[in-house]
Formats: structure tokens, C-alpha cells, sequence
């Protein structure tokens, strides 16, 4: 074998080297978006589990206590509680904007208000 068709060879390997490490690149990007894609899933999920237990929690106290009137504050409310826990703001300043996993004193003042 002569040093030209080493040479080629050589080349060859380099090329198809680089070849893998950019579909690697791509595959480490596809997979970095499914883990950010799962983790925002899990997050909605252990939030909507929350919501669950605290809707089914507030329905067992209202059915123990009886249906007395004013003892809930209503639909309206309830749908505000989901956003805010599906991770929306509900105060005036931001309504509807995503909260990034911090708490909104303006948010949490709404609910303290409404008790």
C-alpha cells in the first residue's frame, strides 16, 4: 500500500469522524429537548396531582360540613388556583404570563384576599 492511498484512507476515516460527531451533535440536542420536555411534563403532572388532591380534598371538607353557602368561594376561583398552580400568573400585573417556578407575592396576596 502506498503512502497516497494511506493518505486517502486517512482522510476517509477523518471524514466520516466528523460525519458522527455532528449526528451526534444533533442526537445530543434531540435528546436534550426531550429531557427539558419530560422535566416540564413532570413538573405538570406533580402540579396537576397537587390541584387533584386539593380539589378532592376541598370537595370531602365542603360534603362533611354540608353545603353551606359562602363556605367555597366558587368556580371563578377554582379556575384561578389552576392556573396559578399550572405555573400562570393570575395577578393583574402579569395575568396569564408563565411565573419560571417562583411564587408572586401579588399572586399570593389574590389568594389571601379571596379567604
Amino acid at each position: 500500500m502506498g503512502n497516497r492511498e494511506i493518505f486517502d484512507q486517512v482522510s476517509d476515516m477523518e471524514k466520516q469522524i466528523g460525519e458522527l460527531y455532528e449526528q451526534l451533535g444533533d442526537l445530543k440536542g434531540r435528546l436534550s429537548d426531550l429531557l427539558e420536555e419530560n422535566h416540564r411534563l413532570a413538573v405538570e403532572n406533580h402540579n396537576l396531582r397537587n390541584h387533584l388532591d386539593h380539589t378532592e380534598a376541598v370537595k370531602d371538607n365542603t360534603a362533611k360540613k354540608g353545603s353551606k353557602k359562602g363556605s367555597h368561594p366558587g368556580e371563578g376561583y377554582d379556575n384561578l388556583a389552576r392556573l396559578y398552580e399550572e405555573g400562570f400568573h393570575i395577578c393583574n400585573l402579569e395575568f396569564g404570563s408563565p411565573r419560571r417556578n417562583e411564587d408572586c407575592i401579588f399572586c399570593l396576596d389574590f389568594f389571601d384576599k379571596t379567604k
